[in-house]
Order: C-alpha cells, then sequence, then structure tokens
C-alpha cells in the first residue's frame, strides 16, 4: 500500500485518479488513453517535487517507514549472513545488527541499525536507536573482522543512541567513542553508507570509514532538527525551522567533504523502489572497496585518517 508524505498531496490525488479509472477500465470502460495521460502528469509532479526538495522534505523522505532498512540491503545483498549477538559484557540489542558473510562472493563484515518495519518489530529493535552493548558488540565484530583481514560495511540509519537512564549508566559515551575509535583503527577497509538518518554520535560511531557513501535523499547531523530546536529556540515546533538551517542534506556533506559519494534515488525515493535502490547500492559497494584494494593496513589506517584530517582543516 502506497503511503504519502504530507508535501506530495498533489502527486496523492494524481495516483488516487488513476486509480479510480483503472477501476473503471476493468468494468469495460475504453478509458486506456486516459489513464496513461494522468499517470504521466502524476510521473512528472513526482519527478518534479523530488528535484526541489527543501531539507525538512528530505527529512521527512529519510525517515519514511517504507525506505529500505538494514535487513533489506542484507537480504539484497549478503549472502550466507551469519548473524552475531551481543557484546559479551552486558547482553544483546537488537538495534544494531550485525554479523558476516559474502559480498559477491567474497568475506564481509556488516553492521548497522534496524528501525524495523511493523509496530512489532520497531519495538524490539527500539526504532533503531542503539544501546552500549550495541556498539561494544559492533567493536567486537570489528576486531574479528580485523583478525581475519575481513572489509568493514556498516549501514547506518538512526535518529542517534538511546537516551535512556540505563544507557547512561552503563556508559554510553564511552561506548560510542571506542566504536570511532574501532573504526579508526582498522587495518582493513571500512565503507559507510548513510541509507536514511544519520544522526548525532550514534551514526559516527560507524561511519568513520575509508569511504563514507550517502543515499540522495538521507540526511547526517550531529544532532537531529528536533532537538536542534529545542536547544536554540527551547521549542521544539520549530524543527522545520533548524533542518532548513542545519546543513543536514547529501548535497551539503558531499559539498562540505564530509561524504565521497551521493547515490542517486529512484524518482520519488528510495521506498518506491526498494530494489532498484539495493541493486544501485551494490554496485556503489563494490566500487568503493575496489578502490581501497591492493593497500596494506598501514596505508588503509593513513587513508582513513588523512581522510578525517582533512574534513577538520576544510570545516575548522
Amino acid at each position: 500500500m502506497r503511503s504519502y508524505l504530507d508535501f506530495e498531496k498533489p502527486v496523492a490525488e494524481l495516483d488516487s485518479k488513476v486509480d479510480e479509472l483503472r477501476a473503471m477500465a476493468a468494468s469495460g470502460a475504453d478509458i486506456g488513453e486516459e489513464v496513461g495521460r494522468i499517470e504521466e502528469k502524476a510521473g512528472q509532479a513526482l519527478a518534479e517535487l523530488y528535484a526541489n526538495l527543501t531539507p525538512w522534505q528530505k527529512t521527512m523522505v529519510a525517515r519514511h517507514p517504507q525506505r529500505p532498512h538494514f535487513t533489506d540491503f542484507v537480504g539484497g545483498l549478503i549472502t550466507e549472513f551469519t548473524p552475531l549477538a551481543g557484546d559479551r559484557k552486558f547482553g544483546e540489542d537488537a538495534a544494531l545488527l550485525g554479523g558476516f558473510g559474502r559480498f559477491r562472493g567474497e568475506p564481509i563484515c556488516v553492521m548497522g541499525q534496524e528501525k524495523g518495519a511493523t509496530t512489532e518489530s520497531r519495538l524490539k529493535h527500539n526504532f533503531g536507536m542503539a544501546r552500549p552493548e550495541g556498539y561494544r558488540k559492533a567493536v567486537r565484530l570489528m576486531e574479528m573482522a580485523e583478525r581475519f583481514g575481513i572489509p568493514v560495511l556498516s549501514l547506518v540509519d538512526s535518529a542517534g543512541a538511546y537516551p535512556g537512564i540505563g544507557a547512561e549508566e552503563r556508559g554510553q559515551a564511552e561506548a560510542i567513542a571506542r566504536s570511532t575509535d574501532a573504526c579508526l583503527a582498522l587495518g582493513v577497509p571500512n565503507v559507510a553508507i548513510i541509507t536514511g538518518e544519520g544522526m548525532s554520535g550514534g551514526a559516527i560511531a560507524l561511519t568513520t570509514a575509508n569511504r563514507v557513501l550517502m543515499l540522495e535523499h538521507a540526511i547526517y547531523s550531529v544532532i537531529s532538527p528536533e532537538a536542534a530546536s529545542s536547544i536554540l529556540w527551547r521549542d521544539g515546533t520549530k524543527a522545520q525551522e533548524a533542518a532548513n538551517s542545519m546543513k543536514i542534506t547529501a548535497q551539503d556533506m558531499l559539498r562540505f567533504g564530509v561524504v565521497d559519494t551521493i547515490l542517486k534515488e529512484p524518482v520519488g525515493g528510495a521506498h518506491r523502489d526498494p530494489a532498484a535502490m539495493i541493486a544501485a547500492t551494490g554496485e556503489a559497494i563494490a566500487l568503493a572497496f575496489d578502490e581501497l584494494k591492493g593497500l596494506d593496513a598501514d596505508a588503509i589506517r593513513k587513508q582513513r585518517r588523512q581522510k578525517f584530517i582533512e574534513i577538520g582543516r576544510k570545516l575548522g
């Protein structure tokens, strides 16, 4: 079932008209030409709309519940995937998933946040907001990948690390810092992709990589628009104004040198054609790892370190 965002109302109305005409055509009415005309008009309206999205509209697209999630990308790109659970210190965190499998026949370590697709799964995965044990699990996975010379792929989509009291008591900030440090210390190539929301330290903990890719309508920031609104204006209702001022889009991130590549989404967003988006992401992942082939551990660490030093110099 199609789900429309608030700003997509003109497209929704045209699609509704198409559905009505198709129902009439099914009953024998000869209106095929009219259906085609309105379908073309709806397609043009959608393309024009998505060619000029505001940062707040991109935020809404990045949060679309039907956008492909971690399990969708893993299911479409990774074979023989074996998930691993637990941080060997406290417990399992279902918000941050990870394990080992094969990407195009080659071994790979994959990790990332899973938001869930149904009410039940969203609650199970805590809406993709990881607790400390999730980030410590990520460190465990990276250490295993390092030990066996296996490249690491991170798929990031989270509103941020879970801010609950229990998470803070178990060292949320320290866990995020150690995950970020583990990314920097890897002697194997690592590639990160921001597929939806890349918010706060919860995203940085997995995106400190040799190559950082970002979907066209994803967002990336140290703080969510809602949180920024509460801090700047002490008014959580000004999230739209905050988003439009914060420079959080993929286009902003590419201009600042924070990400290396933008992955073009299907017209109307990744949620309108998840299979095409996942296939395109696979091609981008293959290219990113190919660019890092032949580098030894020291060269990989040096390239990654230099990348983030240059970002600091550019934005400092």
